[in-house]
């Protein structure tokens, strides 16, 4: 299929790289501004997903048996955000054979792949974005298609398999309505055209404005598993980041206590709720060597290491401190033309909780509604049963099952008061 034409979306203004929202239309004044999130996740041939289309809202649980494919939406949504980075192929899919649906045959010349996409929704309409990779016998991009509302803004496709590029085409809708030119096989082509793109032309402009909307929806993405393990080791003095596994919290405790009191206090008053005993304070203790471990106060000048606690008190401190904190404190890659508090970070959190009991799951999920209520977050997490949900604070009865988008694998969609909840099956 070509790229379409004009289409609904009007485009004004003047001609920069960068474009904007105006009126309801794309206007040449910088860089997108925010309001651009990811609304759903496509795994249309994926590991143990076929045709599976999962409904995202600011809080949504993935929940659903072991085998039901949770973890592995979770990966499909951050391979999406590190190529929107610009991650290669080979950096993000060190397993790209393993992507490849089980049943799926390969065809006359031994090719097999894997198919994966994502809606965003911005304030000029839906963009949706689709990538078709080639697992075996090489990796390879094969097929991309960016579209906002009905107008096909990027399509590319690999028409010479000797070459390491695929022929791409991007709307122009001047006296040349499309422009051709080869793009890398290993790439987002989709975040490589703000490099390519001049912004001229109204359609150059409307195929900017899809293309940085979807980058700054998908980048500002930190994938999460607390390791509680890792947590109760000391660790050197780093640069105050948070890293996936969380085992370097105790740094990132003693930045957040010294650098913004009101976070902190609010940590504190979470894990409070969440851990057994007294807390008065959580901060990070400074060992003779210069290393630093993570401590609980007790009061009364008593304190506990956290190598002492429980692995479920040590997850749920961990993500307390994620929700609680922004992009400048987590080991993320946003959008730097964008000031942080325009793009909503989204937390990925397999197995969100993790060897917690109750009461913590209740707890944790309460400060999560919270958190994304106010709309500088959102988070996607796995859950192997959602029954306890609507016995959290803030959360109210769940609403009818409605459909996951037709979707074989997805046994339907919950609305709760603030918690999108999507059953998976096997």
């Amino acid at each position: 299929m070509g790229v379409a034409g004009t289409g609904s979306v009007g485009v004004v203004g003047g001609g920069s790289a960068g474009v904007g929202v105006v009126g309801g239309e794309v206007a040449g004044v910088g860089v997108v501004g925010g309001g651009a999130v990811v609304s759903e996740l496509r795994l249309s041939a994926f590991k143990s997903h076929r045709g599976v289309r999962l409904a995202l809202g600011p809080l949504t649980l993935l929940a659903g048996p072991s085998g039901s494919g949770k973890s592995s939406a979770l990966e499909a949504y951050e391979a999406l955000a590190r190529l929107a980075s610009g991650a290669t192929l080979g950096e993000v899919f060190r397993d790209p054979a393993g992507c490849v649906p089980e049943r799926a045959r390969p065809d006359p010349q031994r090719r097999r792949g894997f198919r994966i996409g994502c809606t965003v929704a911005t304030p000029v309409g839906p963009a949706r974005l689709d990538v078709a990779v080639q697992a075996e016998p090489e990796l390879r991009v094969v097929g991309e298609r960016l579209t906002l509302g009905s107008v096909v803004l990027l399509e590319s496709a690999l028409r010479d398999p000797s070459r390491r590029t695929v022929q791409a085409a991007w709307h122009t809708a001047g006296t040349t309505p499309v422009t051709r030119a080869p793009l890398p096989d290993d790439r987002l082509g989709t975040a490589l055209l703000p490099l390519r793109v001049a912004g001229k032309t109204p359609g150059q402009r409307q195929v900017l404005a899809a293309a940085e909307y979807v980058v700054v929806a998908l980048r500002s993405v930190f994938a999460c598993d607390p390791q509680p393990a890792r947590m109760r080791e000391p660790v050197p003095v780093g640069d105050g980041r948070l890293r996936g596994g969380c085992d370097n919290v105790a740094e990132v405790l003693r930045r957040t206590r010294a650098v913004c009191g009101m976070r902190h206090t609010a940590l504190v008053a979470a894990v409070r709720a969440g851990c057994a005993g007294p807390v008065s304070d959580v901060l990070a203790d400074v060992l003779a060597d210069g290393t630093v471990r993570a401590v609980l106060g007790r009061g009364g000048g008593r304190a506990t290491p956290v190598a002492r606690i429980g692995d479920g008190e040590l997850r749920y401190l961990a993500l307390a401190l994620v929700l609680l904190t922004g992009s400048g404190v987590l080991a993320v890659d946003p959008y730097a033309e964008l000031p942080s508090a325009e793009q909503p970070l989204t937390v990925l959190a397999d197995g969100l909780v993790r060897g917690m009991d109750p009461r913590q799951a209740r707890e944790l999920l309460a400060l999560a509604v919270r958190m994304t209520d106010r709309g500088h977050i959102r988070l996607v997490g796995t859950v192997s049963d959602a029954s306890w949900v609507a016995g959290a604070d803030g959360v109210s009865g769940a609403g009818g099952a409605g459909g996951a988008g037709g979707a074989d694998g997805a046994g339907g969609t919950e609305g709760t008061d603030g918690v999108t909840v999507v059953h998976l099956r096997p």
